[in-house]
């Protein structure tokens, strides 16, 4: 990674969270260099991602959507998905089975207060 010795040389030893957009083997870049980073998936990537796919009911799927992202833990959104599936899941499964393989990268931010968790969020409210 090119990058690393740029971070190196400002003075950057360790990254907390690094939220990436989904570009395949970053989150492993990432943890060759900085082997206790915290990879985050972006959620308004996978978010615009998914509405691709569900055109035509965007707006009901989205009011669906918003308690997972929106959810103050990792296990209420965990329901939410679950409920989410349960509703979309017949009709778009390529977008919730995205949802769910991606889940551990999507869903890292649950682990930080709300202080930190909202730049996460905030493009979607």
């Amino acid at each position: 990674m090119a990058e690393r010795s740029d971070l190196h040389n400002r003075g950057i030893q360790d990254i907390l969270i690094a939220c990436v957009d989904g570009l395949k083997g970053f989150p492993e870049a990432i943890a060759s260099i900085f082997p206790q980073t915290e990879a985050q998936l972006c959620v308004v990537h996978q978010i615009r991602n998914s509405l691709r796919y569900t055109s035509k009911d965007q707006k009901a799927f989205m009011a669906d959507f918003k308690p997972v992202y929106r959810a103050d833990t990792k296990a209420a959104a965990e329901l939410a998905l679950d409920e989410l599936e349960t509703k979309w899941g017949e009709k778009y499964p390529i977008v919730l089975e995205s949802w769910r393989s991606k889940w551990e990268l999507l869903s890292a931010y649950f682990r930080y207060p709300k202080a930190i968790k909202n730049p996460f969020i905030r493009p979607m409210q």
